[in-house]
């Protein structure tokens, strides 16, 4: 639920976390009803631009650094060597541009079944579709289920699940079946990431989803918390697994090579420190 009262304030209410979130806005800049959602662009005072998809804050201009680079940095330094990535989601392309400042990666394919969220982000978030025309990136506007379903064997290295809240198109993105369908496509010693909500708010959402990866044949787990400013909590995680193998460390890269505004070697070692309550509440699940 959402609201816009005459003082120009945007307003998230979270019925389901009992809190509320606001900016205070210019105008309304854009609003489409595509085939799949509700999505509206908004010029704020203090964030920039901000995307709004069905009624929730998605993408601001001055804060989207954090999801884009932790969903994208760990997952990739986490394997020695990643050639083949897929995107699930991710139509903003924030973090298509971040799994391309990896030399080593050769290809990348996008999978976002709405064309109007990414046709929104090239208009009002430029910067976040600056590597949309690199040669190594192929963007789909497809079901990402299906097309993991149907993908090749062994022929993926990392699969970013950057999608929605499970709700809407998102909601099959968080499934035994989708799991199964990415452990297929990995191979061996592959790293699936996917954002897993607020480790505060949500975590009944993230046990569940834990475990559907681990029952499905993944290896270890690690969630990693960061900061989020526009979503509940502001307290948000990614999840990796990895097919066959435990998690043996990560590669360290050169913070100014990699040009990035928060991922730093460091900052994933100290993510990497799980917190008491998150520890408690994974050891009781078992």
């Amino acid at each position: 639920m959402t609201s816009l009262d005459k003082n120009h304030w945007f307003t998230e209410v979270s019925d389901r976390d009992g809190s509320a979130f606001s900016l205070r806005i210019n105008k309304l800049l854009e609003q489409q009803q595509s085939p799949f959602q509700h999505v509206a662009m908004y010029e704020t005072t203090d964030f920039g631009n901000l995307m709004v998809i069905d009624g929730c804050t998605m993408v601001s201009s001055r804060e989207n650094f954090f999801y884009h680079e932790m969903i994208a940095h760990p997952a990739l330094f986490s394997h020695p060597n990643p050639k083949n990535v897929v995107i699930i989601g991710g139509g903003d392309c924030g973090t298509l541009r971040e799994v391309l400042k990896h030399d080593s990666v050769e290809t990348v394919t996008q999978i976002d079944i709405d064309q109007v969220v990414t046709e929104m982000s090239l208009k009002y978030f430029p910067e976040l579709c600056s590597a949309n025309d690199d040669p190594r990136a192929t963007l789909l506007f497809d079901d990402g289920i299906k097309y993991m379903r149907d993908a090749q064997a062994e022929s993926i290295d990392v699969i970013v699940v950057d999608g929605t809240d499970p709700v809407g198109p998102g909601e099959g993105l968080f499934n035994h079946a989708f799991y199964q369908s990415c452990l297929a496509a990995l191979r061996p010693g592959g790293v699936l990431v996917q954002q897993s909500e607020s480790p505060l708010m949500h975590m009944p959402l993230l046990l569940e989803m834990r475990a559907a990866i681990k029952q499905v044949g993944f290896g270890a787990l690690q969630t990693l918390p960061f900061p989020q400013p526009i979503y509940p909590s502001g307290l948000w995680s990614v999840t990796l697994a990895r097919k066959g193998l435990g998690f043996d460390g990560f590669r360290a890269c050169d913070p100014d090579a990699l040009n990035t505004l928060y991922y730093t070697p460091g900052v994933h070692q100290g993510a990497l420190a799980e917190p008491p309550f998150m520890t408690k509440a994974f050891n009781q699940q078992g």
